[in-house]
């Protein structure tokens, strides 16, 4: 029984562990969606190879923190497997494979409600913040509450290539803005970081764009390329925002 209950212990730190690990990733400006998938997949070692993945290792706080949450990942697995062997193997124990199962199990369900339960999720998050804001020096604003990011605004980064439609435009020549988003930094690849850039600031290949805006416009621009078709789906979507700003204005005088 003793291994049955040292697996429940160990779920219970790698709940907590891989909580507090999507919480200071989403103080990066990662998504809640996207944070909580990078600490899992690096607490369990699966190690996804997408893009969103080449954003977290190519950003020194974020590589920081999975880096950190390998290692108790690593041995809280290779821990929790031994446990349960030995769990199950031990046949001194006197007590039945029956009710090591049940206990395991309900353990489980029991962790599971809990971790998906919202008031849990309130509280939790809320002691984490104010312990990496006491404990640590990342910065723990709640930039999502300052920015209105609610409904269907986030923040969101997006990679540039010489196919990308924003390739060599000068920020003033991107009429983002007419599309209803705003570029609010520019990380270069060789690690330059321009923050507030100017409208003069040509996009270069390998620019990673900080940008605000609708998430539905977010996606249509990171996967626009350069060309007629990237020229016409501009000109629609500044007319589909257009209509938001009407029906915003609207909602907003009733």
């Amino acid at each position: 029984m003793a291994g049955i209950i040292t697996v429940i212990l160990i779920l219970v730190f790698s709940i907590l562990i891989t909580r507090v690990a999507s919480i200071a990733l989403m103080h990066t400006g990662l998504s809640r969606e996207s944070s909580r998938f990078q600490a899992r997949s690096a607490f369990t070692g699966v190690g996804f190879t997408t893009s969103e993945s080449e954003k977290v290792v190519n950003h020194p706080v974020r590589r920081r923190i999975l880096l950190i949450l390998m290692i108790p990942g690593n041995a809280g697995i290779v821990t929790g497997v031994a446990s349960q062997i030995i769990g199950f193997a031990d046949i001194d124990s006197g007590i039945d494979n029956w009710i090591k199962v049940t206990v395991l199990v309900g353990g489980i369900l029991i962790l599971w409600n809990l971790s998906n339960s919202r008031w849990v999720d309130r509280r939790l998050s809320g002691l984490i913040e104010r312990g990496l804001k006491r404990y640590t020096r990342l910065d723990v604003t709640d930039y999502a509450s300052i920015l209105q990011l609610s409904g269907d605004y986030r923040i969101s980064e997006i990679s540039i290539e010489k196919r990308h439609w924003l390739f060599r435009k000068k920020l003033k020549n991107t009429q983002l803005k007419e599309e209803g988003m705003n570029i609010l930094a520019i990380s270069r690849k060789d690690g330059t970081f321009l923050g507030s850039p100017s409208g003069e600031t040509q996009i270069q290949d390998g620019d990673t764009l900080v940008i605000y805006g609708r998430t539905d416009a977010l996606q249509r621009l990171e996967k626009r390329l350069k060309g007629k078709k990237g020229n016409r789906e501009h000109r629609s979507m500044v007319i589909k925002q257009d209509r938001v700003q009407k029906k915003e204005m609207a909602q907003n005088n009733t």
